[in-house]
C-alpha cells in the first residue's frame, strides 16, 4: 500500500464508523464508581514520598569525629513506614541552621533489609569546615524529629551493566554506600562480589571496621582490604590505592570499579584507573557533594578569585539580592542568606536545582558539569556546582 493510500485510511471522517462499537462497549461497562486511589499510585507514593518524617532512635559514636544515627518513622507526623531503597542510594536531610536553610545528601549506610524492618542508618563524619556535619554531630540527639527526602541516586549495582565483581574504592565517609551494598550482599539481596579497597590514614581512623569484619564473616562474597597511608601494619596494605593495587585484587575478566570518597581521592584514583584501560561503562562514580576550591582548576577565571559578587535571586514573585563569594557555589550563597533553594545531590547530577541564568557569568568545573546541550544553549545552570564570576541574576524554581 502506498503512503497516500495509507493516509486516506486515516481520514478523521472515517472514524465515525467506529462510534457504534465503542458506545456498545461503554454501555456494557460497570456502573460502579471508580476507586478514589489506584494501587499504582499508592505504590508510587510509598516508593517516592515528597518528604519522610523521621525521628532519631539511637546514636552510636565512632571515635571523636563520626556518629551513626538510626532513623525510624515519626508516626505522630504521618510517616508510618520508610521508603524502600537500593543499596548505594542516598537521602537528603532538610536542615535549618541559624537563619540558613539547606538540604544535605547522605548515603544510607544500612542495607535495604533494614528499611523493610523500619529504619535507615546515616553515618556522618566531621569534615573540615563542614557546615552541615558540624551541626549534625554537635546537635542531633535521640528523639529529635527530622525531615528527609525519598531515597535517590544512581550509585547502585546493576547486573545488566556491571561486572560480577565490584572493586570498591573508598575514602573517609565514602565507605557508607559500600556498607549498604555489603549488607545487601550478605542478606542475599544483591548477587555480586565486593572487593573493597578502603583508604584510611591509620588503623585507629578506620570507620566501621567492626561492622565490615562481621559482614566478611557472614558472606564469602565480601572482601575488605584496608590501605593505610600514614602507617605500616601487618595485615594492611600501605600507601595509596594505585593501579597496581587494584590489579592485585581484581579478578580475571571483566569487573566494575565503584568510587566514593572526597574530591582529592577522585582526582588521584581517576588518574590511576586510567592506566588500566578499562571501558568507561565499567567505572562508576558516586557524587562527592559540594565541589570545593574551584580556584585550583586550570581553567578558572583568575580575575574572579577572592571577590564577592551580588546575586539577585528571582523565585516566582519574590526577588532577593545576596552576597555570593567566588569560592562558594551559588546554592551555598542562597542557603547562607536564608533562601530556600531546591536541591538534592549538590553535585550537578540530579537537576533538581536547575535554574535560568538571566544575567551574568558563572564558572562550572568541567568534571561536574552535568548539563545537557540545550542547557548550554539556552542559559540554564545547576547552582550547586556553579560559581559566580560576576554580578548575576538567577531565576530559581520554588523549592
Amino acid at each position: 500500500m502506498s503512503i497516500p493510500e495509507k493516509i486516506k485510511e486515516l481520514n478523521p471522517q472515517s472514524f465515525a464508523s467506529i462510534i457504534p462499537g465503542r458506545m456498545h462497549v461503554i454501555d456494557q461497562a460497570s456502573t460502579d464508581s471508580l476507586p478514589a486511589v489506584y494501587p499504582v499510585n499508592q505504590l508510587a507514593d510509598a516508593l517516592h514520598p515528597a518528604v519522610q518524617h523521621v525521628k532519631i532512635a539511637s546514636v552510636r559514636e565512632h571515635g571523636s569525629d563520626a556518629k551513626s544515627f538510626t532513623l525510624v518513622p515519626d508516626e505522630a507526623k504521618g510517616t508510618r513506614e520508610l521508603a524502600w531503597f537500593s543499596a548505594g542510594q542516598y537521602i537528603s536531610v532538610f536542615l535549618e541552621i541559624g537563619h540558613s536553610r539547606l538540604c544535605k545528601p547522605y548515603s544510607i549506610c544500612s542495607g535495604p533489609a533494614d528499611a523493610a524492618k523500619g529504619s535507615y542508618t546515616l553515618t556522618v563524619k566531621r569534615s573540615a569546615g563542614g557546615f552541615a556535619s558540624e551541626y549534625i554531630l554537635n546537635n542531633w540527639e535521640p528523639g529529635d524529629s527530622i525531615d528527609v527526602s525519598a531515597p535517590e541516586g544512581t550509585f547502585t549495582y546493576e547486573p545488566l551493566r556491571d561486572g560480577k565483581t565490584v572493586i570498591g574504592i573508598a575514602g573517609g565517609s565514602g565507605i557508607t554506600p559500600f556498607h549498604s551494598l555489603a549488607s545487601a550482599i550478605a542478606d542475599g539481596l544483591e548477587d555480586c562480589n565486593l572487593v573493597l579497597l578502603y583508604g584510611s590514614r591509620t588503623k585507629d581512623s578506620i570507620l566501621l571496621k567492626e561492622e565490615f569484619d562481621a559482614l566478611e564473616a557472614k558472606s564469602p562474597h565480601i572482601q575488605v582490604v584496608h590501605v593505610l597511608s600514614d602507617e605500616k601494619a601487618d595485615g594492611f596494605e600501605h600507601g595509596f590505592i594505585t593501579s597496581q593495587l587494584i590489579q592485585k585484587y581484581a579478578p580475571a575478566g571483566n569487573y566494575s570499579i565503584f568510587l566514593c570518597g572526597p574530591q582529592a581521592m577522585y582526582q588521584f584514583a581517576d588518574s590511576e584507573i586510567a592506566k588500566l584501560n578499562l571501558e568507561q561503562k565499567w567505572i562508576r562514580h558516586e557524587l562527592f557533594g559540594q565541589f570545593k576550591n574551584p580556584e585550583s582548576c586550570d581553567d578558572y577565571p583568575l580575575e574572579a578569585a577572592g571577590k564577592t559578587f551580588r546575586l539577585t535571586v528571582i523565585s516566582r514573585d519574590e526577588c532577593h539580592t545576596v552576597d555570593a563569594p567566588a569560592g562558594e557555589s551559588l546554592l551555598t550563597a542562597m542557603e547562607r542568606a536564608g533562601l530556600l533553594a531546591p536541591s538534592r545531590c549538590r553535585s550537578g547530577e540530579c537537576g533538581v536545582c536547575h535554574s535560568y541564568l538571566a544575567k551574568g557569568t558563572v564558572y562550572v568545573p568541567s568534571a561536574i558539569d552535568g548539563r545537557r546541550a540545550a542547557d548550554h544553549t539556552y542559559g540554564y545552570i545547576h547552582p550547586c556546582c556553579s560559581f559566580p564570576a560576576s554580578d548575576l541574576t538567577l531565576e530559581v524554581p520554588l523549592a
